[in-house]
C-alpha cells in the first residue's frame, strides 16, 4: 500500500508547481496584433467630365489668290502672316483604363476662343485695305497614353483637331470701296502633354500644353463690287496652355493589404 503522507506530498508539490506556471502567465506583457495595413492606390480609370481655362496663341496666314473685284488691292502673290492671342475655355470627356501603372485613355473637347487681330495695306493710303481674323473655336478627338504614380498621372496625347476660322476684309478708301468675309472650318492634327493630380478618388485637376496645326482653305471674300476676292488662309498653328479640373465617376478605391 502506497504511503498517504507521500501521496499528500506529491499533490501539494503539483498544486505549487500550477499556481507558479499560472503567476509566470500573468507576469507577461499581453501584446494584441497589430491590424492588418491597407495602402489605398489611386484608380484612374473611368468615365470623366471636365473643364478647362487658359491661355493661346495663334499664328495666321493669307496669301492673295485672284481679284476679280473692283474693291481689293492685293494682286495674287501678296499677303500677310500674323500673331493673334487671346483665352481659350471650354469643356472635356473622355474615359481612362489603367493596367498597372500605365493609363490609356480617349478625350474629346470643345473650346470657345478669342484669337483675333487684324492687319492693313496701305499701298493705296492709309488703312485702305483692313484684313481682320479670328479663330473662333476649336475641337479635339485624341489618344492619350500616361504614367500613373500614386495620385500623379504624367501623359502625352495626340489626334485630330478642327478650327472655325474667320477671314474678313474692307475697302473703305473711294473710288472702289466694299467688304467681304467669310468663315470655314479647317482640319488639322494636334499633339500635346499634361500632368493630372486626383485629388480624390472622383475629383482630378491638372495642366496642359497643347500645339495644333492646320491645312490652309481658299476663303472667296465676296464684296460690293462684282467679281470675287480669293485667299489661301489657315491658323499655322495655334498653342494654348490650360489649367483642367474633371469629375471622374465610379473609380472603387483599390486596396494592398
Amino acid at each position: 500500500m502506497f504511503d498517504t503522507k507521500y501521496i499528500a506530498a506529491m499533490a501539494f508539490t503539483a498544486a505549487l508547481g500550477a499556481n507558479a506556471a499560472s503567476a509566470a502567465d500573468l507576469s507577461r506583457p499581453y501584446y494584441k496584433a497589430p491590424p492588418a495595413y491597407v495602402d489605398s492606390i489611386y484608380n484612374w480609370s473611368g468615365f470623366y467630365v471636365g473643364a478647362h481655362l487658359g491661355g493661346a496663341w495663334t499664328n495666321e496666314s493669307w496669301t492673295n489668290t485672284a481679284n476679280t473685284t473692283a474693291f481689293g488691292d492685293l494682286v495674287p502673290g501678296q499677303g500677310f502672316g500674323q500673331s493673334g492671342s487671346g483665352v481659350i475655355g471650354g469643356g472635356q470627356i473622355g474615359y481612362n483604363w489603367q493596367a498597372s501603372n500605365f493609363v490609356f485613355g480617349l478625350e474629346g473637347t470643345i473650346s470657345g476662343m478669342s484669337n483675333s487681330a487684324s492687319a492693313a495695306n496701305t499701298v493705296f493710303g492709309a488703312r485702305d485695305d483692313v484684313f481682320s481674323w479670328r479663330t473662333n473655336w476649336m475641337a479635339t478627338v485624341t489618344g492619350r497614353l500616361g504614367y500613373a504614380v500614386t495620385n500623379n498621372l504624367f501623359y502625352v496625347k495626340g489626334g485630330y483637331a478642327g478650327v472655325n476660322n474667320r477671314l474678313a476684309v474692307s475697302d473703305v478708301v473711294p473710288p472702289a470701296t466694299g467688304a467681304g468675309s467669310t468663315t470655314t472650318w479647317t482640319n488639322g492634327w494636334t499633339v500635346g502633354a499634361g500632368w493630372e493630380y486626383g485629388i480624390t478618388q472622383n475629383w482630378i485637376a491638372g495642366i496642359e500644353y497643347d500645339y495644333s496645326a492646320f491645312d490652309t482653305k481658299r476663303y472667296a471674300l465676296a464684296g460690293v463690287g462684282p467679281g470675287v476676292y480669293n485667299f489661301d488662309a489657315r491658323p499655322r498653328d495655334i498653342q494654348s496652355v490650360v489649367a483642367r479640373i474633371s469629375y471622374k465617376f465610379g473609380g472603387p478605391v483599390i486596396a494592398r493589404y
